[in-house]
């Protein structure tokens, strides 16, 4: 039994010596790392990126909105600018008309007009608040100098009126008695420009300008040569009227005016009775302080011209209480005034009541217009 485990240990120990000697003879023939070839990798030359060390955000504090009950730093003290109040109506303001300046520029002859009296008509042109103004103007034969009286129509509607209207029938009956007349067209009526005439404001204006321009051109070469404008006169009917007014609070220097058939004094009345402004224009909304402002019934005491005061008592238009009413306002401030009412006689007088009327004209602007010694006439 012990031969038998001998055998296989011997064999293992040749077959560990032969293994052992296999080995040797491959490693001699093995090279030695010495021997070994450079790798080939390229070689870089960098700098080696530095580690980062992260550092926590910092915490941030939320700075609290300021509340109203924050102290602010003030600004320097100032004393603030008043606003001016834009008045809507100031331009309306008699006040207004007061402080203005009229006249600048000229009348011009605008040529012959036929007639058919003692006297020449021509068509005048002047300008007034940028605009164009027309009319005609009547001048007597004779080597004067004539007194010279204003004439304002009463509201037409303006395509029928044609500048010899019926007015100028009342023109040509002064001329004829030695007056030279000048008839402007209001705004509005061809062909004189049109332009913003609430409560014929505009209409005052235009006339102001036109007196201002007669005092200056009369008496001087050209067809005013013989107008004496320091005896002036104004004849208003209906809305010409209500110009007349105002006219005679601006212009002290008028030496005596008649009144037909006129507007009221008073602006509330006329925009409460016409169906427009009295004038034919659109009506405003204007509160009761400003109608004061606008209304020549509040300034009666500055009317020191001479005035005649003709309605007829039948008037359908323009009623004749307004014109009574006047009458007594005038006579109880001591004023110069003449009153005549017309029984039966409508909104513009016809046949014996016009005759009358013309009559009356004559006669008064003869009193306060005419000198004693007329030879020169």
């Amino acid at each position: 039994m012990r031969n038998t485990h001998i055998l296989p240990l011997v064999l293992l120990a040749t077959v560990l010596t032969i293994g052992v000697l296999v080995g040797c003879q491959l490693l001699q023939e093995t090279p030695q790392p010495t021997d070994l070839p450079n790798p080939q990798v390229a070689n870089f030359s960098y700098t080696q990126t530095p580690t980062i060390t992260l550092t926590p955000s910092p915490t941030y504090t939320a700075i609290p909105s300021p509340t109203a009950t924050a102290t602010l730093t003030p600004l320097p003290s100032q004393t603030p600018t008043p606003t001016a109040t834009t008045d809507p109506y100031q331009d309306l303001y008699i006040s207004s008309l007061l402080t203005r300046k009229y006249g600048g520029g000229v009348i011009q002859d605008a040529g012959d007009l036929n007639s058919a009296g003692n006297f020449t008509r021509k068509l005048f042109k002047y300008r007034s608040e940028g605009m164009d103004m027309y009319g005609f103007i009547d001048i007597p034969f004779g080597n004067g100098p004539f007194p010279v009286i204003v004439m304002l129509h009463g509201y037409v509607q303006p395509d029928e009126y044609s500048t010899l209207d019926y007015s100028t029938r009342y023109a040509d009956a002064l001329a004829e008695d030695g007056y030279i007349v000048v008839h402007p067209n209001l705004r509005g009526y061809a062909p004189s420009a049109d332009g913003e005439n609430f409560l014929g404001i505009g209409d005052t204006m235009d006339t102001l300008n036109l007196i201002s321009l007669l005092r200056s051109q009369a008496g001087t070469p050209g067809f005013l040569e013989k107008a004496d404008a320091e005896r002036m006169g104004l004849w208003g009917h209906s809305m010409g009227g209500g110009i007349v007014q105002r006219v005679l609070i601006v212009d002290q220097n008028i030496r005596a005016a008649l009144l037909y058939a006129s507007v009221s004094a008073d602006e509330a009345l006329n925009l409460a009775h016409f169906d427009d402004d009295g004038r034919g224009n659109k009506k405003q909304r204007l509160p009761q302080e400003a109608l004061k402002l606008v209304s020549p019934v509040y300034f009666l005491e500055e009317i020191n011209t001479p005035l005649s005061i003709q309605h007829g008592e039948a008037d359908s238009v323009v009623p004749v209480e307004w014109s009574q009413d006047l009458c007594d306002k005038l006579e109880g401030l001591k004023k110069d005034v003449q009153c005549t009412f017309y029984p039966n006689q409508q909104h513009t007088f016809q046949n014996s009541g016009d005759t009358q009327l013309i009559a009356h004209t004559l006669d008064f602007f003869d009193t306060y217009l005419k000198p004693l010694d007329s030879s020169s006439q």
